[in-house]
């Protein structure tokens, strides 16, 4: 892997896309107050914190993804999941003015990335994979806890769905499977150092999209080195 003029140029699309994101993270919640801050997140180091991440990260993309159609739609498909991260974590929040759009771009990408990425039927399959599964879940937890208490929303069942029709059949068990993984270390984690207590209500969706963030990455060969 060697850096090139690409990399240079995907630093300034990611510095426009990390512009967008912090745009829509404001305009989005309409003047919705920050509801959650366990981390010491604070919303006026927020824009900071995405304009550089989002800069760094999409500057190695290019030295992740070889193939330039899929280098340019998983590219728009991380920077919604990144939005998605924002203003979950500021709002517990997951708009269906980002997701609706967001899974029928997921469709239309389906046709245009490499057949070793993903194609339309592997894309239906993993949407309904991410309906059940998810779906399933959430009915579970609301029978454990009650609405006033449940740790999973609907804007997390349509984040899974989402996430099917991004990865696919073959990614999303394995997406689904860590974002469980990572939710479940790093609350512990969290209730050790007492930043949360056994009742605090924790949001779950950025969880699912750094997964899926993950695995738009590096997903396609983990999948298969798997299948091996």
């Amino acid at each position: 892997m060697t850096i090139s003029l690409l990399n240079f140029i995907w630093l300034l699309v990611g510095l426009l896309a990390g512009v967008a994101v912090n745009w829509l993270a404001d305009y989005l919640p309409a003047g919705a107050r920050p509801s959650w801050n366990t981390w010491g997140w604070r919303q006026r180091k927020r824009p900071y914190l995405v304009l550089v991440g989002t800069a760094v990260l999409f500057f190695c993309l290019p030295l992740w993804m070889t193939e330039t159609v899929n280098l340019v739609v998983n590219s728009l498909y991380i920077a919604i999941l990144i939005l998605i991260i924002v203003t979950d974590l500021e709002h517990r929040l997951i708009f269906n003015a980002v997701v609706y759009p967001a899974m029928l771009l997921a469709l239309a990408g389906s046709f245009l990335v490499t057949a070793d990425e993903n194609n339309i039927r592997l894309a239906l399959a993993g949407g309904v994979v991410g309906l059940v599964v998810f779906g399933a879940l959430y009915g579970l937890a609301n029978l454990m806890y009650g609405r006033e208490r449940i740790p999973l929303g609907m804007g997390d069942v349509k984040l899974a769905v989402l996430l099917g029709l991004m990865l696919g059949w073959h990614r999303i068990w394995f997406c689904l499977f860590w974002a469980v993984m990572l939710g479940g270390a790093i609350t512990l984690l969290l209730l050790l150092t007492r930043r949360v207590g056994r009742g605090t209500a924790l949001p779950y969706g950025q969880y699912l999209a750094l997964s899926g963030i993950a695995f738009l990455i590096w997903g396609a060969d983990y999948a298969q080195r798997f299948i091996n």
